[in-house]
């Protein structure tokens, strides 16, 4: 009993740094992707299938981490704790993923190839203010998924956050009026309002859609299956990209475009690495939240840092913060405050009601037999 208890205590504990490390992930992919594909189009880059691609196809990075994971499962493997149980262990795969976990993730990836597209296009249409703003609705959405696919219970805090941060990000609109770009048409732009939408009601679908597939599963779900959804998930979706810019020709006109980047051939390519890199700590954050936490959580964090990105365009694009920036950032922290506040106020009781139990369960242990 007491051995079990341990256990849960550095399940719990091992979970929390998860959760801290995909947070940090999630936080550095959701502020920084956006601002290196802007900075892509404003300097010169117009290949919307090359962005959408470079969104996903960082995940060979992703082998580094499976291979320690792999080699870890194998020492154990060879060299199992003492147990009482003397049944043969089952064979160690290098891939534990099964075909029907496989077959579902490979079509999250399809649906997340698309939505990068979507959101892509949107990204070189739009400021971003005004694409902040409808992806802001992607917590919504994702409330709503959350809700019907899984059953997601709400609580006051949560929808405190959920509507906190709402409002947060759609209080960026106040200043768009006549935002439209120079170059850009009318109907570019509201081909590109459109498509951003249609991104965050996807993306709004896909996180619940993961968590159920982390429920559903039928093998015991570990960080490095997780890791192995991720790598699936993104090879899958990048696949999907890569058709799309070989049907424009991307691949052809990638040097031409290069030559031509504004901040210099090697910067451009820098920008295309970097882009990858940052899109991918963004996805591994993402469904590594989804798989500490919950998909509501990951919604929430996502909207937590589209204010975070507005200070950062300030900062690196010397563009204006109106007060409606600073407002929607206070908002956003609000409700950050909320959703943790009441997490961590719904975990207290649970410590006391399992304490509690465990009392209750001491009492009856010392009751004399009759």
């Amino acid at each position: 009993m007491a051995e079990e208890k341990n256990q849960e205590r550095k399940d719990r504990k091992m979970k929390r740094i998860l959760l801290t490390i995909n947070c940090l992930l999630l936080a550095l992919g959701n502020s920084g992707g956006p601002l290196i594909m802007r900075l892509y189009f404003i300097h010169g880059g117009h290949r919307v299938w090359l962005s959408s691609f470079l969104e996903t196809a960082g995940f060979p990075v992703m082998i580094l981490p499976l291979t320690i994971s792999y080699i870890n499962r194998r020492r154990l493997h060879l060299n199992p704790p003492p147990s009482t149980t003397t049944e043969p262990a089952a064979k160690l795969k290098i891939i534990s993923m099964k075909p029907p976990l496989f077959f579902a993730v490979a079509v999250i990836g399809i649906l997340t190839g698309l939505d990068d597209y979507l959101y892509a296009y949107g990204v070189a249409r739009l400021p971003v203010s005004t694409s902040a703003l409808i992806i802001a609705s992607q917590l919504g959405f994702t409330a709503v998924f959350a809700f019907l696919l899984v059953k997601q219970k709400f609580t006051a805090f949560s929808i405190n956050a959920v509507v906190l941060l709402t409002v947060g990000a759609g209080v960026l609109a106040m200043h768009t009026s006549g935002d439209r770009p120079a170059g850009v048409s009318t109907r570019q732009y509201v081909i590109g309002f459109l498509t951003t939408l249609a991104a965050s009601a996807l993306y709004g679908f896909v996180l619940p859609s993961i968590e159920l597939i982390y429920k559903k599963t039928k093998q015991n779900l570990t960080y490095s299956l997780v890791m192995e959804i991720q790598f699936v998930m993104c090879l899958f979706a990048t696949l999907f990209c890569a058709v799309g810019m070989i049907a424009n020709n991307d691949f052809k006109v990638i040097p031409k475009e290069a030559r031509n980047f504004e901040l210099g051939e090697k910067t451009y390519y820098v920008v295309l690495v970097m882009s990858a890199m940052l899109w991918q700590a963004f996805f591994l954050g993402a469904i590594g939240v989804i798989f500490c936490g919950s998909s509501l959580l990951s919604g929430i964090l996502i909207a937590v840092f589209l204010p975070v990105t507005e200070v950062l365009a300030v900062i690196f694009y010397k563009e204006r913060f109106q007060a409606e920036k600073a407002v929607s950032l206070v908002l956003s922290l609000w409700g950050f405050v909320s959703y943790f506040y009441g997490e961590i106020k719904q975990d207290k009781e649970k410590k006391k009601k399992l304490a509690m139990e465990t009392e209750m369960g001491h009492s009856l242990e010392v009751l004399p037999a009759p």
